[in-house]
C-alpha cells in the first residue's frame, strides 16, 4: 500500500491589477489601511449614464508591460488579466529551465462579460464604415475565454486550460478548479479574473441589474450590512494567482503563502436574494468539509457583501447557520467596498487579501462602512490585529451562483 502524502494546491504566487493597487504589495497597502479609492467615473462615452461611481484602474499602462502584437489582439479586460498573471508567474518564480514544464502549467480564468469595449469599437465600424473595417480579433476578443487564451500562449504554457462561467462566484470556482487540477496531477496553475466593465455598452447592460447602486456621492454608493444600503457599485481590474502542488514548490525553493484547502459552490437563481442564505451556507458547509474545518477554526470571513439588504441579511444569516455559535466572534470583513466588485475578479481580490491578512496577522477593515445593522463582528474604521490560520472567502453571483472557499496559511504544515 502506497503511504505517499496526497498532493496538496498550495498558493505560490499572486498578482493584482485593481483600482487601488498596481502590484500585490501596493493593493494590500491599501487594503490595510482601509483606504477607499471609488470615484466618479471618468471614461469616454460614460458621463450620461445613470452609472456615476465605480472603481477605475488609474494609471495602468498597457503597452508597457504587454507585447504590442497582443495588444491589438485583446480588449481591456485580458490585458489586466494578462499582466496580473506575469506580477504572479514572477512572484512565484516560476521558470522555463525544465523542457518539460510547460505542459506541467495550465491556466484558468473566470469572466463575467468578456470584452465589452473591443465589441463596441468593432460593431460601431460594423454599422457606421461598413464590414471590411471590422477588424479580424473582433471574433475572439471580446469572448470570455480570452484572457486564458492569450495567458497560454503569451507565456508558453501548455498544460490543461479551462473558463469557468459561473457567475461573479465563478473567481472563487476558478481556484476550485486549478485547485482539483493540482491533485490529479497538474503541476501549477495560473488562475483568477479580471474583469473590465467601465464601457459604455457594457455599463448600459449592467443598468438592467436592479442591484446597482446609481448613488452619485462615492462614500455612499456602496456600504453593505447597512440600513442605508442601496446596492454595489462596479469596478475594474481582478488577480491572479499561482496554485501549484506542495512538494513541487517546496522542491524549487518557493515561498508556499497559503494552501487552497476547501470548496462549495451552490445555485439558489437570479436575484433570489432570500433563499441564498441556505444555498450559502450549504457551500460554506461544503468547503468547511472538505477543508476538515470545524466552524470554530475559521478565524476571518471575507464576505460577498453585496450592498443589497435582503442580499446582507441572507449573508449574515448563512454565516450563523454554517459556523453556529462562533458566527457571533468571527471578525467579518469586505475590502471590496473601497474599490468595488470587479464581478468574477472581486473573490480572487478577496483570496488575496485574505493571503496577506494570514501572512500579516491583521483584518483589514471595511471602508466607508460605520453603522450595520446585522449581527455580524464587522470590522470598520481601522485594521485589527489577529492570529490567523483560516480564512472563509465567500462569493455570490446576480445571476444565483453561490460559492465558498477555505484557505490555510501556508506555514499551517499540520493542516
Amino acid at each position: 500500500m502506497s503511504t505517499q502524502r496526497p498532493r496538496r494546491a498550495v498558493v505560490t504566487g499572486i498578482g493584482v491589477i485593481a483600482p487601488n493597487g498596481l502590484r500585490a504589495d501596493a493593493y494590500w497597502k491599501s487594503v490595510r489601511e482601509g483606504v477607499g479609492v471609488l470615484d466618479r467615473i471618468t471614461r469616454e462615452g460614460c458621463g450620461d449614464l445613470p452609472l456615476k461611481v465605480a472603481g477605475e484602474v488609474r494609471g495602468f499602462d498597457a503597452s508597457a508591460l504587454i507585447e504590442a502584437r497582443f495588444l491589438v489582439q485583446t480588449d481591456r479586460f485580458s490585458h489586466y488579466a494578462m499582466a496580473a498573471a506575469q506580477l504572479a508567474v514572477d512572484d512565484a518564480g516560476l521558470g522555463h529551465d525544465d523542457p518539460e514544464e510547460p505542459f506541467s502549467i495550465g491556466v484558468v480564468t473566470a469572466a463575467g462579460s468578456g470584452g465589452g469595449e473591443f465589441g463596441q469599437r468593432e460593431l460601431q465600424k460594423l454599422w457606421g464604415q461598413g464590414s471590411k473595417f471590422v477588424g479580424p480579433y473582433q471574433s475572439i476578443a471580446w469572448f470570455y475565454a480570452a484572457s486564458t487564451g492569450q495567458i497560454s500562449i503569451r507565456s508558453g504554457f501548455k498544460g490543461p486550460c479551462g473558463v469557468v462561467a459561473s457567475d461573479e462566484a465563478g473567481g472563487l470556482d476558478g481556484i476550485a478548479h486549478a485547485a482539483r487540477a493540482v491533485r490529479r496531477g497538474t503541476g501549477a496553475v495560473i488562475v483568477g479574473a479580471a474583469e473590465a466593465p467601465l464601457a459604455p455598452y457594457s455599463m448600459v447592460c449592467q443598468l438592467g441589474y436592479p442591484e446597482l447602486s446609481t448613488v452619485e456621492d462615492p462614500d455612499r454608493a456602496y456600504r453593505p450590512f447597512t440600513a442605508g444600503a442601496t446596492g454595489f457599485v462596479p469596478a475594474e481590474g481582478g488577480g491572479m494567482l499561482v496554485v501549484e502542488d506542495e512538494t513541487r514548490a517546496r522542491d524549487r525553493g518557493a515561498v508556499v503563502r497559503a494552501v487552497v484547502a476547501g470548496h462549495g459552490a451552490t445555485f439558489t437563481g437570479a436575484s433570489r436574494w432570500a433563499e441564498s442564505r441556505e444555498g450559502l451556507a450549504r457551500a460554506i458547509r461544503v468547503a468547511l468539509d472538505e477543508a476538515r474545518c470545524a466552524p470554530e477554526e475559521v478565524d476571518v470571513v471575507f464576505a460577498d457583501a453585496l450592498g443589497v439588504p435582503d442580499a446582507d441579511r441572507a449573508e449574515a444569516l448563512a454565516i450563523a447557520d454554517a459556523l453556529g455559535p462562533h458566527a457571533a466572534r468571527v471578525p467579518v470583513t469586505a475590502p471590496k467596498t473601497g474599490i468595488g466588485r470587479a464581478y468574477c475578479g472581486a473573490p480572487v481580490l478577496d483570496t488575496a487579501a485574505a493571503v496577506f491578512a494570514m501572512e500579516h496577522g491583521v483584518v483589514p477593515p471595511t471602508p466607508n462602512v460605520f453603522d450595520i445593522c446585522h449581527d455580524l463582528d464587522l470590522v470598520m474604521s481601522r485594521a485589527r490585529p489577529a492570529e490567523l490560520r483560516t480564512a472563509l472567502v465567500l462569493s455570490r453571483g446576480l445571476m444565483g451562483s453561490n460559492a465558498a472557499l477555505v484557505v490555510r496559511r501556508g506555514d499551517d504544515s499540520a493542516r
